[in-house]
C-alpha cells in the first residue's frame, strides 16, 4: 500500500498503520523540523517531501521539485490540515486564513491522485467552514471525542470514505495516568466572582480553574491549558494554588502515544508537536476499516 500523509506532524498516521499490521510505503509532507525529527527517529524509511505546495501528481508520477516518484496508484491520503484559523482560540478567519487555507492544497492533491481511501481531520468549527469542507469532499464529517479512548477531552471532525466503527467508551480516567486533578490556567476579568470578559476597566488576573475531574482538557500547543493541582478546585488565583504542568510522558499518554515517543526533541517542542497531533487510538480505529475491506 502507498500512503501519502499531508501535514504529517509526528507521523501518528504511520504509527497507527504499523500498530494494526498494515504494510505500506509512506510519503510525508511536513515542514516543521522538530516534527520531522520525531518521525525520522522512529521511521527512518519515511520519504519526506516538504511543503505541500510543491507537491503535484500527474499520469502516475508524484513530483516534488526536480524529484519524480513513479506511483501509478496511491492508496491512502491522510491529512490534518492546519486548524490555526478555524479554532475558537484562533482568529476565526477560517479557510480564508493563511494557515487553514492550505486545506485547498489537500483538495487539489485529492483530485489529482484520486486515492482509494482518504481521511481528513480538523477541529470543531463554524458551520460555514464545516459545510464548505463537506461540499468539497462529498462526505459528511463524523464527530469523535478522544475521551472515548483516552483520558483527554478532544472533540474532532473526521471526513473519510473509510467505513469504520466509532470506538466504544473505554472509560479511561485521568487519575490512571496523572497523580492529581486536571485544571487550566486562564486570564479572567472577574467582578464579585463573575466573569466580565468585555469590561476592560477590570484588570486581567491569572486563575487556575478546575474541570471535569475524570478527563484532562484538550491538549494544545500551550502547556498552561493543562495543569495539575494537588486538590480539587473551582477557580483560584494562581498565587493561592499549588499546581504543576503535565510531564512529557503524561502528555504522550493522554494522546495515547507510546511513552518516550518524543524524547528526541525538547519538552517545549514536544508540547507543541503533541498538541498538533492526532490521538493514536482514534486513528487506529478508523484505519482498521481498511483492513476489514
Amino acid at each position: 500500500m502507498i500512503v501519502l500523509s499531508l501535514f504529517d506532524g509526528i507521523s501518528v498516521g504511520q504509527l497507527a498503520l504499523k500498530s494494526i499490521g498494515l504494510n505500506f510505503t509512506y510519503f510525508a509532507s511536513e515542514i516543521d523540523k522538530n516534527a520531522i525529527k520525531v518521525t525520522q527517529h522512529h521511521f527512518p524509511d519515511t520519504i519526506q517531501l516538504g511543503d505541500i505546495r510543491n507537491i503535484s501528481y500527474s499520469n502516475g508520477i508524484l513530483k516534488v521539485g526536480d524529484k519524480h516518484y513513479n506511483l501509478p496508484k496511491i492508496d491512502l491520503i491522510l491529512a490534518g490540515s492546519p486548524c490555526t484559523n478555524m479554532s475558537s482560540a484562533g482568529n476565526r478567519e477560517g479557510l480564508n486564513g493563511k494557515e487553514s487555507s492550505l486545506f485547498y492544497e489537500f483538495v487539489r492533491l485529492l483530485k489529482e491522485i484520486n486515492p482509494t481511501y482518504f481521511l481528513l481531520e480538523n477541529v470543531v468549527m463554524a458551520k460555514k467552514w464545516e459545510n464548505e469542507i463537506t461540499s468539497l469532499l462529498n462526505v459528511e464529517p463524523i464527530l469523535i471525542d478522544s475521551a472515548l479512548v483516552s483520558a483527554q477531552t478532544r472533540k474532532r471532525l473526521y471526513w473519510t470514505n473509510i467505513n469504520f466503527n466509532i470506538p466504544i467508551d473505554r472509560k479511561i480516567e485521568f487519575s490512571t495516568i496523572v497523580n492529581g486533578f486536571p485544571a487550566a490556567m486562564r486570564g479572567r476579568r472577574l467582578l464579585n466572582g463573575k466573569r466580565k470578559d468585555n469590561d476592560k476597566s477590570i484588570p486581567i488576573k491569572q486563575y487556575i480553574e478546575g474541570k471535569n475531574y475524570s478527563k484532562s482538557n484538550c491538549l494544545t500547543t500551550v502547556n498552561k491549558d493543562n495543569v495539575v493541582t494537588e486538590v480539587k478546585i473551582d477557580r483560584e488565583l494562581v498565587s493561592e494554588v499549588k499546581y504543576r504542568y503535565l510531564t512529557r510522558n503524561e502528555i504522550e499518554q493522554l494522546q495515547t502515544l507510546p511513552v518516550g515517543y518524543t524524547d528526541c526533541i525538547s519538552y517545549h517542542q514536544a508540547v507543541k508537536a503533541i498538541g498538533n497531533s492526532w490521538t493514536v487510538e482514534i486513528i487506529k480505529d478508523i484505519l482498521r476499516g481498511i483492513s476489514d475491506d
